[in-house]
């Protein structure tokens, strides 16, 4: 757990990739509290929640869902900047009448949602979906799951908000012009490889880190000169 926290707040390197530091936090987060998946949303300039990262295909669909409609947990989170916990979707439906079925249907039976937040400054939002096998928090599991989500929240804003509050605000904005970016380059390696999107990214990201390349450049260099890179065709 001390090394996940570390990890966390490691956002002052050389080169710091923000859509691989969120990645890593979904992914923590469902090994923490062995979860059936995580996803998670940070706010534009705009103020509005975005999708940024999630531990798989599904989680990354319904949170799509749940933004397009407007409701959901990880919106009331965010609005509230108070957590959601331990939600059991068989009895949500007159909350969340639209995002039940849906999240229902991709296989989750529980839910909860965690604010990125510092004091009264909120971010974003980490949503932790259950399944059947990993179903709801126990007590000591939630303030361990915020925690990670301050801690997340206070390695986005330290650097960059101490020399102008608006720098956080243009780099996230940036990672989510990127992200079309990875999700046509995903496409790209699944068909090609005949794999899932999800095992597409976990390739994607394996050779970045192999190569020590930047997602975002391999992604644009994926979907603009396929030809460049054999090896990533290949099974």
């Amino acid at each position: 757990m001390a090394v996940i926290f570390v990890e966390a707040a490691d956002t002052l390197v050389d080169e710091f990739d923000l859509l691989d530091f969120l990645q890593m936090l979904t992914e923590r987060a469902s090994t923490l509290v062995n979860a059936g998946a995580v996803g998670l949303m940070l706010a534009d300039q705009h103020g509005r929640l975005q999708f940024m990262a999630g531990s798989s295909e599904s989680v990354r669909l319904v949170e799509l869902f749940q933004l397009q409609n407007q409701e959901g947990p990880c919106l009331d989170a965010f609005r509230t900047g108070r957590p959601v916990i331990n939600v059991d979707l068989a009895g949500a439906a007159h909350r969340w009448p639209r995002f039940v079925p849906r999240a229902a249907e991709a296989g989750f039976l529980s839910v909860h949602a965690f604010p990125l937040r510092l004091r009264e400054h909120v971010i974003g939002a980490l949503n932790v979906f259950g399944t059947a096998e990993s179903g709801e928090l126990a007590a000591a599991d939630a303030p361990v799951v915020q925690a990670l989500a301050d801690v997340a929240t206070i390695g986005l804003l330290q650097e960059r908000t101490i020399r102008r509050a608006e720098e956080l605000t243009e780099q996230l904005q940036s990672a989510l012009n990127s992200r079309i970016v990875i999700e046509q380059a995903k496409g790209a390696i699944a068909q090609a490889r005949s794999v899932g999107v999800d095992d597409a990214f976990t390739i994607i990201r394996t050779y970045a880190r192999n190569h020590n390349r930047r997602l975002i450049d391999l992604a644009h260099e994926i979907v603009e000169d396929p030809t460049s890179l054999p090896e990533l065709y290949r099974s």
